[in-house]
């Protein structure tokens, strides 16, 4: 048995998760409703791409963990924020001109926004699978999942190759903190401070990733 596996969260632990499981949901949402302004869709493919950018790593989480009903299905403030940060996002890009302008030129905007949210989803969905008291490995693989599952299905959705299939680092940056959170759990460090730490440990390796333009070698076959 793993050392956390029968380990309950505290009722404060519990809140905690739940407002930042929310922000993963807004700002994963304001991801998906870029892109779908990028790929010039109209207000329903927005809202439509936010929530399944902002959902759908949870969904196939909980799906994998026989948690039902849907975490959004059992409580509807997932929706509401989903749209509200759309259409809040959608009305800002409109007015403000300086969003216009950071989408046409380098995306810059999509990319923090979907770093912020790949580092919330992924510890988060962490916590989630180690609550249910799953090895570490399978901790790991189901914190990935959450936190690029929806990501993979914005790309495939606006004819783009998923950024977790790309040489980027992206994936690897969740596996990463994720990693590091877990390491410190098992060094006895408090849950909430392993898991901000690892949280900035995935936005840290993202962001540098970015800056210094490092990349996961792409094997090729020979001629």
């Amino acid at each position: 048995m793993n050392s956390y596996s029968n380990e309950s969260l505290t009722p404060k632990a519990r809140i905690v998760l739940y407002w930042m499981d929310l922000a993963g949901v807004a700002v994963f949402a304001i991801s998906g409703a870029l892109a779908a302004m990028q790929a010039r869709l109209d207000l329903f493919g927005v809202l439509v791409l936010a929530a399944i950018t902002a959902i759908g790593g949870g969904t196939l989480r909980d799906m994998l963990l026989g948690r039902h009903p849907i975490f959004w299905m059992r409580d509807t403030r997932y929706i509401k924020v989903i749209a509200l940060t759309a259409l809040l996002t959608t009305l800002a890009t409109q007015l403000a001109s300086g969003w216009g302008q950071v989408l046409q030129t380098g995306n810059g905007a999509l990319l923090i926004a979907d770093t912020l949210g790949l580092a919330l989803f992924a510890l988060c969905g962490a916590e989630i699978a180690e609550e249910a008291g799953k090895p570490r490995l399978v901790v790991v693989l189901l914190g990935t999942i959450t936190a690029s599952g929806g990501g993979v299905l914005r790309d495939l959705m606006t004819g783009q190759v998923p950024l977790l299939l790309r040489r980027d680092i992206y994936a690897s940056a969740a596996i990463g903190g994720i990693s590091a959170y877990l390491l410190l759990r098992a060094l006895g460090v408090p849950r909430q401070l392993a898991f901000f730490t690892g949280m900035l440990m995935v936005v840290a390796l993202r962001l540098a990733a970015l800056h210094y333009g490092w990349q996961l070698p792409a094997p090729q076959l020979s001629a």
